[in-house]
């Protein structure tokens, strides 16, 4: 009898325990930008999880994911690096590593976390276990020069790739003794890259170009042929418009034999044939684009626009090239995220204090969640792919 009650004790406990276990599959951060916070979401059925408290400066912000899905490292402006426990809600552990950070990458092995400094200029590695500093990289050019490093991406066989502001270069850094960065620079890139892109194949970066027209394209496969300049001579003859808000370029996308990049300076997006890397189309928009992305099918480009424009949300159909549909989703959408098969896609709207939720294939609002200020939305499934 005894026997009995102790395996029906243990299966009433196994069942409880199972009961109050959490996937993490479904899991996602929603970053508030004023209250230096985070909310833990759980995207299957549209709930707010937790709230993660004293993140520090979260006006610019990027989160990887561990491979098992249980932390999310969040990068702040303000030098911090924070691991959060997606089970059991809260952080569990945060430094402060930089005077001023603007993102970071997971190694392809996840084991280092890098992120990308702008003060002092340079790229910290460190380990996704306990935080502790493996490798310091100042981005050291001229004489006694750091410059401020931006798109920062992790690439195929355990290697970074960064770009350089100030020094207008590009660093390849192969991570495989991660004690001694083994780093190769393409320098002359081009003046100011602002940001970077990997394409989802892992094989092309492209940096964007703030100082002059153009962008910059290495080829991982063939690093030996250097960068290329691409593009150099459009939007020479033609007025900038002001930039209010500059572009994401890890927002950009590939499908198909296209590549969707939103235009610097002008209410357009550009359409890249993949196969030689001439501008093939331009896409009036309704703003300056700044996040351009792809559903995971590839049929459409979700676009959204910074001020004054930035209360709408436009839809390019990838097999006409054609904006589809035009949306007025709410006042200050910063940043989206798609569901891992796209079938739904979260919108932070900051001015109305709340993520709103819209099926893909209908484009009506199916639900929303209340938050404070949201600026960025990253789910789970980023585990998994390259170029974060």
């Amino acid at each position: 009898m005894f026997a009995i009650i102790l395996g029906l004790s243990f299966i009433f406990s196994a069942t409880a325990n199972a009961a109050d276990s959490r996937a993490t599959g479904d899991l996602g951060v929603v970053i508030e930008r004023a209250s230096g916070s985070a909310l833990i979401v759980e995207h299957s059925h549209h709930q707010l999880l937790a709230k993660i408290n004293e993140l520090g400066d979260l006006s610019h912000v990027s989160v990887v994911f561990s491979r098992d899905q249980h932390y999310a490292y969040i990068f702040g402006r303000d030098g911090g690096l924070s691991k959060i426990d997606l089970i059991e809600d809260e952080i569990n552990q945060r430094i402060i590593q930089a005077g001023n950070s603007i993102g970071g990458a997971i190694s392809q092995d996840g084991k280092l976390i890098a992120v990308s400094n702008y003060e002092p200029g340079g790229i910290k590695i460190f380990s996704s276990e306990d935080l502790h500093l493996i490798a310091d990289i100042p981005a050291s050019y001229g004489e006694g020069k750091l410059s401020k490093t931006v798109g920062l991406v992790d690439a195929p066989h355990q290697q970074l790739v960064v770009s350089l502001f100030d020094a207008g270069e590009i660093w390849l850094i192969n991570l495989q003794n991660p004690m001694q960065p083994q780093i190769q620079k393409f320098k002359n890139i081009g003046k100011q890259p602002y940001d970077g892109f990997l394409t989802q194949d892992g094989r092309y970066y492209i940096a964007g170009l703030f100082g002059e027209s153009g962008l910059a394209l290495l080829d991982l496969w063939n690093p030996q042929l250097g960068v290329k300049r691409i593009l150099t001579d459009y939007g020479q003859h033609e007025p900038e418009l002001p930039v209010y808000k500059m572009p994401h370029l890890e927002g950009w996308s590939t499908t198909g034999e296209w590549l969707f990049i939103p235009a610097l300076h002008q209410q357009e997006v550009w359409v890249i044939n993949r196969h030689n890397w001439q501008l093939h189309q331009r896409i009036k928009m309704a703003g300056q684009p700044v996040f351009v992305s792809a559903q995971p099918d590839g049929q459409q480009i979700w676009v959204n626009f910074a001020f004054p424009n930035n209360h709408l949300v436009q839809i390019i159909d990838v097999a006409n090239l054609t904006v589809k549909k035009t949306l007025t989703v709410g006042k200050a959408v910063l940043h989206f995220e798609f569901t891992p098969k796209g079938e739904q896609i979260w919108m932070a709207v900051r001015d109305d204090n709340l993520v709103k939720i819209y099926d893909t294939l209908t484009f009506t609002q199916i639900a929303e969640l209340a938050a404070d200020k949201p600026n960025g939305i990253f789910f789970s499934h980023r585990a998994y792919k390259i170029g974060f």
